[in-house]
Formats: C-alpha cells, sequence, structure tokens
C-alpha cells in the first residue's frame, strides 16, 4: 500500500474510534458532563448548567460532521470521479466549522482553568475559520495545491479536543501536575503542535513518490 493511502487510512481509523469515544462519553457515559464540570475553576461566572449542555452537545455534534466531512474530502477517489459531492461536501465542513466556533464561543468564557484558556479558545475560533476561508479562496483561484494545503492546516485542528485530552492527561496523570494547569498545557500544547502536525504531513507527501 503507498505511504500515502496510508496515512488517509491511518487517519480515517483515529477519526473513526474518537468520534465513536466522544459520542459515547457524551451521550452514553457522562451526558450531564458530571465529571467535566466537576473539574471547572477560577470561573468569573457561574455555568447555567442546562444552557450549557445544550450548547456542549450541539458542539460535539457539529464537531464530529466536522471531522467526518474533512476526512470524506481527502479521498482521492472523491476528488477525481464525485467532484460536484467533493465541492458540497466542502461547504457542509465550513458550515460546520463555523458553528463549532460559534458554540465554542458560549463555553469559552467557562473554560476549566478559567480566563487564561478562555483567551486561547477565543483565539482558535479566529484562527480556525480565516484558516478554512483561505482554503476556499485558493480553490476558487484554481490553486489546487494551495488548497490541499490550507484544508490540511484547518482540518489538523479537528483533532483539538483530542489533543488538549491527551496533553493534559500525560501531564496530570504522568507528571502528576494538578489537573487545570495540566489543562492549560493541554489548550496551548494543541494550538501549537497541530499547525506544526500539518506541515510535518507535507513534508512527509512531498518525500512520497
Amino acid at each position: 500500500m503507498p505511504k500515502s493511502k496510508l496515512l488517509y487510512l491511518l487517519m480515517l481509523i483515529v477519526s473513526i474510534v474518537f468520534i465513536i469515544y466522544v459520542l459515547y462519553i457524551n451521550f452514553i457515559y457522562d451526558p450531564q458532563a458530571a465529571e467535566f464540570l466537576s473539574r471547572k475553576t477560577n470561573l468569573k461566572r457561574s455555568v447555567n448548567i442546562p444552557a450549557w449542555l445544550t450548547v456542549m452537545k450541539v458542539h460535539v455534534v457539529l464537531a464530529c460532521l466536522a471531522m467526518v466531512s474533512g476526512a470524506v474530502n481527502f479521498s482521492h477517489r472523491i476528488q477525481r470521479k464525485y467532484r460536484k459531492f467533493h465541492r458540497i461536501n466542502g461547504y457542509v465542513y465550513l458550515i460546520s466549522v463555523i458553528a463549532v466556533v460559534i458554540t465554542s464561543g458560549y463555553m469559552a468564557p467557562y473554560s476549566t482553568g478559567g480566563k487564561v484558556n478562555s483567551i486561547a479558545f477565543n483565539l482558535l475560533n479566529i484562527i480556525w475559520p480565516i484558516v478554512t476561508i483561505t482554503a476556499i479562496v485558493k480553490i476558487k483561484k484554481k490553486q489546487v495545491n494551495n488548497h490541499r494545503k490550507w484544508m490540511v492546516r484547518s482540518y489538523a485542528f479537528c483533532f483539538t479536543n483530542m489533543a488538549i485530552h491527551m496533553i493534559t492527561s500525560v501531564f496530570n496523570n504522568g507528571f502528576g501536575i494538578a489537573y487545570s494547569t495540566s489543562y492549560t498545557i493541554g489548550v496551548y500544547g494543541s494550538i501549537l503542535l497541530l499547525p506544526l502536525l500539518a506541515e510535518a504531513v507535507f513534508r512527509f507527501k512531498s518525500r512520497v513518490p
């Protein structure tokens, strides 16, 4: 199997497993998000739990939709043989990203760890749509390779939640650092790490025959 197809297959597997895990945690195992809410500290305002839970569930579903639609559109088969579907699905991805950002904007003031993380999430809520819209502008200008690169950069942010919790777990469970501090490291670490991973993908693909 070509390395590019292997990379795509690996991305699909990770995406599917993560989506199943997220949906299970948020809709079956802990639908009231009791464990996650119990870790929220240094908040300037109290959380309206019913409203927060509703927005959070919408946020989760739309984030999963963005992850699925983005993954599907990276398929070379879809790109070559189903161009109309690829274009429509691209707009589904864009709408999902914008909706995720809007719901994230509501939840940002209640971020675990307080204002320092709220700032990071709001920054991400600005960067992600800009990167995604840039990808669309590039394809409108028939710059296919640049479009693909900007889509990879955009899609990398679909893994923000996964990266945050992986980094948080390493520092909290692995090094015994307080959860709120570990979460802050996870938030800023993911914002720095994911774009670097996207650039690494470009380098990997450029070396593949």
